[in-house]
């Protein structure tokens, strides 16, 4: 993993911050040259930069023995000169607000393959869910000479949205789809989403929801599965009143101690919906703790469809998000971008509803 470099100043230009980058060894003394690689290669220093820069332009015969000296030395090339001759570094930064849970895995491992077909190198921040972490990040990601970023969701202040803009870095949001935001985005429409999969609880016969999610005000994404749940329930003519919205942390405990709090308030709710996965298996778990049956008592949903949702008993009914799909095809459109100047574009991509054991007819009260 590359050492983190100091970023002077925040209006620092893009090649500046790799000033003082070095080839990574113990030794800076006994590093390996570009001199050694072609020594060794039986080539010319320019037919060794080429190679490594553009392998297209050299025979497969060199370009093999190219490669096998700098295996043999352990040379690493000076991205920091190649960035300031070529004005790019051929990394992307990617800021994902938790690696506490798998909800972001897929997608970004996904990203990152098809980065690294393409020669690309991935960066990855977590900001926690904080907006101040994630600017600061933002800007450490720029100062560092990343080609491009990706961002999750579109939620974030104007002035550090006006920072990338001024400093030119692409910029693409996933995670998220709106047709009436003007950032490209390659995600899906959560609203929607969520929206579907509360109209099947209802067609199963509940009335009387809850619905467990984080807090919305740092959170589009959360805040458009809220409205998805909100409008369902106004469209078939209940009361407001007949949802119930639990605030909590994403995580399987904060889960557990939520649905315990909603199926003991006064309006007992028949189906418990989830505004993730996680928070789903804490409530399937807290459930059997409670000796309540599942989908006999109370139905739950979730949200993502990761792994642990099929892993429970009973599964988990959920929303399918295209994970891999959208990593793929964020990593392709910043790559057009960078190497062919096609614009960016947005798409929206499909969900799928997984009707699985924990959603069932509401229980007779």
């Amino acid at each position: 993993m590359a050492k983190e470099l100091t970023v002077k100043a925040l209006s620092l230009s893009r090649t500046d911050a790799f000033d003082h980058v070095q080839p990574m060894t113990k030794d800076a003394k006994s590093a390996p040259t570009l001199e050694d690689v072609a020594r060794l290669a039986s080539v010319s220093t320019a037919t060794v930069s080429r190679s490594l820069n553009f392998p297209e332009l050299v025979s497969d015969r060199t370009r093999e023995r190219v490669q096998s000296a700098v295996d043999t030395l352990g040379y690493s090339p000076n991205f920091g000169a190649r960035a300031m001759a070529s004005q790019r570094t051929r990394t992307i930064g990617a800021i994902i607000p938790t690696m506490e849970n798998a909800v972001f895995a897929q997608g970004i491992q996904a990203f990152q393959e098809e980065l690294d077909d393409h020669g690309y190198t991935l960066l990855v921040a977590s900001s926690a869910y904080r907006t101040d972490l994630e600017e600061k990040q933002i800007r450490s990601l720029i100062a560092r000479g990343a080609d491009a970023l990706l961002l999750i969701g579109y939620q974030r202040a104007p002035a550090i949205t006006d920072f990338i803009k001024a400093r030119n870095v692409p910029t693409l949001i996933t995670w998220a789809y709106d047709a009436a935001k003007t950032d490209p985005s390659i995600g899906f429409d959560n609203r929607h989403a969520m929206r579907r999969l509360t109209e099947e609880v209802l067609r199963q016969g509940h009335r009387r929801i809850a619905l467990i999610a984080a807090e919305t005000d740092t959170n589009d994404r959360v805040a458009e599965r809220v409205r998805g749940v909100s409008e369902a329930i106004q469209q078939a003519g209940l009361p407001a009143d007949h949802l119930a919205i639990h605030r909590t942390r994403y995580g399987i405990e904060t889960g557990a101690a939520a649905f315990e709090a909603v199926m003991r308030s006064p309006q007992r709710p028949t189906a418990v919906m989830c505004a993730n996965d996680v928070l789903a298996v804490g409530a399937v778990k807290q459930a059997s703790k409670m000796g309540l049956t599942v989908p006999g008592d109370v139905s739950v949903t979730g949200f993502d469809d990761i792994e642990l949702a099929q892993v429970t008993s009973p599964e988990i009914a959920t929303v399918r998000v295209p994970h891999r799909q959208m990593g793929r095809h964020a990593a392709r459109a910043l790559i057009a971008l960078l190497e062919e100047g096609v614009p960016l574009e947005s798409e929206n991509l499909h969900t799928e509803l997984c009707l699985r054991g924990s959603l069932g007819p509401a229980p007779k009260i």
